[in-house]
């Protein structure tokens, strides 16, 4: 069984997909983290995410073993990762990576914003996770710290809306829901009421049965 699980930042696509690969009990894969590790490592080396060269030598070099989790869950990475994605080359080179996870025996679930569309389009689940963009822009402003945030919610707000629109129009892989993708708001849900509508669609796509 294959699960894919695309959507927009801070929709709850990352919180929604590890419930689903644990209650699933299948092998889990944040596609976005291979995208944030690559533009972090163009940051450190003083870069530009959005230079083709640096960006794709960075893709050609990662170990998906040696990425640190503190390095790409930073403001920077995130931003850094929508420029990398962007470009075609870089897709290329990771595809392999997501492939390979995803032909695991036994299944596996991926998440990120073109599983359903282009890395798993025999997906035998697919699930684009979606809110609207001022309740995403607040989660993710609480998410940095609020009040006590070194950004305002107004500077979250305009850097969202400029990461939907490039992750959105870029050539390659655009971020959209797969034609035959289930789309789950999750604007007005508590996450377990937004897991729990997840987990219905996968109980009544493929009739396995979730772990408590």
């Amino acid at each position: 069984m294959i699960i894919a699980v695309d959507g927009q930042m801070a929709a709850g696509k990352g919180t929604i997909a590890r419930e689903l690969a644990r209650r699933f009990r299948l092998p889990h894969l944040d596609t976005g983290s291979l995208y944030r590790a690559v533009g972090a490592m163009v940051l450190k080396a003083g870069g530009d995410p959005a230079d083709p060269e640096a960006a794709i030598a960075a893709a050609k070099a990662l170990d998906p073993a040696k990425i640190s989790e503190k390095d790409i869950r930073t403001q920077a990475a995130a931003q850094a990762a929508s420029k990398v994605a962007a470009i075609p080359e870089v897709r290329a080179a990771l595809y392999d990576l997501q492939r390979d996870f995803a032909m695991l025996p036994g299944g596996a679930l991926l998440d990120g914003r073109d599983i359903g569309t282009v890395i798993c389009p025999e997906a035998d689940v697919k699930i684009y996770v979606t809110a609207e963009t001022g309740v995403r822009a607040r989660r993710r402003w609480l998410e940095i710290g609020g009040h006590k945030a070194a950004m305002s919610y107004e500077d979250v707000l305009a850097q969202l809306r400029e990461r939907d629109a490039r992750d959105a129009g870029r050539a390659s892989a655009p971020m959209r829901p797969a034609d035959d993708a289930i789309l789950l708001d999750t604007s007005h849900l508590s996450i377990d009421a937004a897991i729990a509508a997840a987990v219905r669609i996968v109980q009544n796509k493929t009739g396995a049965a979730p772990v408590d």
